[in-house]
């Protein structure tokens, strides 16, 4: 087995064994992972790979929404789903538009959600 291929069945293995507070992490980790890859293509002129890594990132939080349980989470769940659509719509205006603006404001509100729900499951664990 490559070692790339080692690194898929790893990642793969991890993935269905977390936790839906370590998955939660994880499509948080993974959103912001994009957003700032795209930024970086945007920087860089590279339009194929800004679209990718917005469409990855877009999908990220398109499921984050998906996953919304609004009759256990109330307006915490209602207040998310509004974050996560006005994010939606920054990406879709940061790749038409090719708006640095909108994509530094999905990054900051991606970072600040992801700090909360980090200390929100660490100290379930405690």
């Amino acid at each position: 087995m490559s070692s790339n291929a080692a690194y898929k069945k790893y990642k793969e293995t991890s993935i269905t064994s977390a936790s839906r507070e370590k998955l939660l992490l994880m499509m948080y980790e993974g959103a912001i992972k994009f957003t700032k890859k795209a930024m970086q293509d945007l920087e860089q002129k590279n339009i194929p790979g800004k679209c990718e890594n917005i469409g990855r990132a877009y999908d990220i939080i398109l499921e984050l929404n998906n996953t919304l349980d609004h009759k256990v989470g109330g307006d915490l769940a209602a207040q998310l789903e509004q974050l996560y659509m006005f994010m939606t719509e920054q990406l879709a205006k940061a790749n038409i538009h090719n708006d640095m603006s909108a994509l530094q404001s999905v990054l900051k509100l991606l970072e600040t959600l992801y700090e909360g729900w980090k200390q929100a499951v660490d100290k379930i664990k405690k």
